[in-house]
C-alpha cells in the first residue's frame, strides 16, 4: 500500500516503506511535483517550508533539492515556522507552487507533506490525482536528482509580521494575552506579531512554547481536544488575562479562552467563527462574502443575511472555503480554522486569527465589556446557537464504513423529540457531493461524516433556542450526544 493525497497532500506516521512518511516517499513525491509543474508549463518559484517534527528537517531538505534540481527557483524559508508563513510566501511572491512539511495537528508518530498552488490556496482535485500519476511515473528515490539549496532570509517572515501587524482596526492596546503555541512552531512568531501589532503584554505556558516533536505534556497536540488547553487556562487565570489563545502545532488553526463567572473555558470554533464574522463584516463593504463549510453553525449565514453579506457554504477544508467565492473577507471551518485576511493568506491563519481576536477584545475592554458579552448580544439577536462534537476514534479504519452503512439503513425520523430530515450527500449533485449524512429539524442539527486527517468518525450537533431558552437548547443538545454516542455501538 503507498501513502495517498488526502487533504491537500500526503500524512502519515513516520517509518519506512511507502505507506509512511520518509525521506524517499518525500523524494518521490517531489519529483511528481515536479514533472506535473513542468508538464502544465508552470516553471518559476516554489515555496517549501516545514513545522519542527520528526523527519521535518530531512524531509525540507529532500523537498528542496529534488525541485531545485529539477530546476524551480526555491525558496527555502529559513527555519521552522507556521504554515500561514508558507501560505504568504507562495501568495506574495505569485510562486507556482508551495510545500509545507507539517502534519498539523496530528500525533507526534506523524509528519506530512502539505502543498499550494498558485495564488496559495491548498490543492485540490483533480490536481492531487495528476500528482499521484507523475509520482508513480517517477522511478527509484535514489535515481532522482538533488541539488543543495541555500536557505532565504528572514524578509518573507518580516514581510508577514507587517501584513499580520496591521490588521487591527481600533487604536486600543490595553490587553493582556495567555498564550500557547502547544509545543509547535507557532510561539516565536505569535508573540512577535502580537507585539509587532501593539499588544506587548503576553505570557506564555513556559513548558509548551519551545517546539517540541514529542508534545510531551499534552495527549494529542491539537487544541480542541478536551484538556490540551488546561495548562494555559490556568496560566490565565493565574496572571489575569484576558484572552487566552492557543495554536496547533503549525499554527494555522487558534481556539480562544475567555474568562467567565464560572471561570476560564474555550471557545468553540462556532463561537470564535461568528463573533469575528461581525467583526470583520463591520468593516467590509456591503455585499462581501463570507463562508462555511456543511459541518459548522447555521448562525453566520442567519448573520450575513442580516448584515447584508453574502453567505456560501462549502465542504469541510480550508481548500473549499479559499474557493468559496469574489469578494470572499472572513471564512472559517468549526475545527478552530479561521481565515481573517484571505488577500493575504488563502488558507486558515492562527496567527492573523490571534492578532484579529486580540483587537476586537482590547476594543470592547474599552466599552467594559467582553467577547462573551459580544457573543450573548449575538445569540440575544439571532438566537442561542449552542454546539457540540462527539468524536468516534478508531483503530480499525474499516468500523468507520461500517458506522456509516448502518447509519444510512437506518436513518432516523426524530432526533431530541422533533422531526428531522436526512440528507445523504454521498449522494448528492454539485459541490456538496461527499460522504456525510445530514439530519435537519426546526430546532436541531446533526452532521456525520469521517475525518478527513484522522482516524475518526465525527459527529457535529447543533441545537437552537430563544436566547431565554437555554435549559431547553440544554436538553436537547444532550439527547443529540447521546445519539451520536450510541452510534459506535452494534
Amino acid at each position: 500500500m503507498t501513502l495517498r493525497f488526502g487533504t491537500a497532500g500526503l500524512r502519515g506516521p513516520v517509518g519506512d516503506g511507502p505507506d509512511c512518511m520518509n525521506e524517499d516517499v518525500v523524494v518521490r513525491t517531489t519529483a511528481g511535483l515536479a514533472r506535473w509543474l513542468d508538464a502544465r508549463g508552470s516553471g518559476g518559484t516554489v515555496v517549501v517550508g516545514r513545522d519542527a517534527r520528526t523527519g521535518s528537517a530531512e524531509f525540507f531538505a529532500a523537498a528542496t533539492e529534488v525541485l531545485a534540481a529539477a530546476g524551480f527557483d526555491v525558496v527555502a524559508l529559513p527555519r521552522p515556522l507556521p504554515t500561514p508563513v508558507t501560505a504568504y510566501a507562495v501568495r506574495t511572491l505569485d510562486a507556482v507552487a508551495g510545500v509545507q512539511i507539517t502534519a498539523s495537528h496530528n500525533p507526534a508518530t506523524d509528519n506530512g507533506y502539505k502543498v499550494y498552488t498558485r495564488g496559495g490556496a491548498q490543492l485540490v482535485e483533480p490536481d492531487d490525482r495528476e500528482i499521484e500519476a507523475a509520482i508513480d511515473a517517477v522511478g527509484d528515490a535514489a535515481s532522482v536528482p538533488r541539488v543543495t539549496v541555500a536557505p532565504a532570509g528572514d524578509e518573507l517572515v518580516a514581510r508577514y509580521l507587517a501584513r499580520v501587524a496591521s490588521l487591527p482596526r481600533s487604536a486600543a492596546r490595553e490587553l493582556r494575552v495567555a498564550l500557547t503555541p502547544l509545543h509547535g512552531v507557532g510561539g516565536e512568531t505569535a508573540v512577535a506579531a502580537l507585539r509587532a501589532a501593539g499588544f506587548g503584554d503576553v505570557h506564555v505556558v513556559d513548558a509548551q512554547f519551545a517546539p517540541d516533536p514529542r508534545f510531551p505534556t499534552v495527549e494529542f497536540p491539537n487544541p480542541e481536544e478536551p484538556g490540551s488547553a488546561d495548562a494555559l487556562l490556568a496560566l490565565a487565570a493565574e496572571v489575569g488575562a484576558d484572552i487566552a489563545v492557543a495554536l496547533d502545532p503549525d499554527a494555522d488553526r487558534c481556539a480562544v479562552g475567555v474568562p467567565t463567572p464560572d471561570g476560564w473555558r474555550m471557545l468553540r470554533g462556532d463561537e470564535t467563527g461568528v463573533l469575528l464574522g461581525d467583526r470583520i463584516l463591520a468593516g467590509a463593504p456591503r455585499g462581501a462574502l463570507v463562508a462555511t463549510t456543511i459541518v459548522s453553525s447555521s448562525l453566520l449565514g442567519k448573520l450575513a443575511a442580516a448584515r447584508g453579506a453574502r453567505y456560501a457554504q462549502t465542504l469541510t477544508g480550508f481548500k473549499w472555503l479559499a474557493r468559496a467565492g469574489d469578494g470572499l473577507v472572513y471564512a472559517y471551518e468549526e475545527a478552530l480554522g479561521h481565515c481573517v485576511d484571505p488577500d493575504a493568506v488563502r488558507d486558515k491563519d492562527g496567527i492573523a486569527t490571534a492578532i484579529v481576536v486580540a483587537d476586537y477584545a482590547a476594543e470592547l475592554k474599552t466599552r467594559r465589556r467582553t467577547l462573551v458579552d459580544a457573543l450573548d448580544a449575538l445569540y440575544r439577536e439571532f438566537g442561542l446557537h449552542l454546539g457540540d462534537q462527539v468524536s468516534i476514534r478508531v483503530t480499525d479504519l474499516a468500523r468507520i464504513g461500517a458506522i456509516m452503512s448502518r447509519l444510512r439503513s437506518a436513518l432516523p425520523a426524530e432526533l431530541a423529540g422533533e422531526p428531522v430530515t436526512a440528507t445523504d450527500l454521498a449522494t448528492a449533485a454539485g459541490p456538496l457531493r461527499t460522504d456525510a449524512v445530514v439530519l435537519e429539524g426546526a430546532s436541531v442539527r446533526v452532521v456525520v461524516r469521517p475525518s478527513g486527517t484522522e482516524p475518526k468518525l465525527k459527529c457535529y450537533l447543533e441545537a437552537v433556542a430563544p436566547d431565554g431558552d437555554r435549559g431547553g437548547a440544554t436538553a436537547r443538545l444532550r439527547a443529540l450526544r447521546a445519539w451520536a454516542s450510541a452510534l459506535s455501538d452494534g
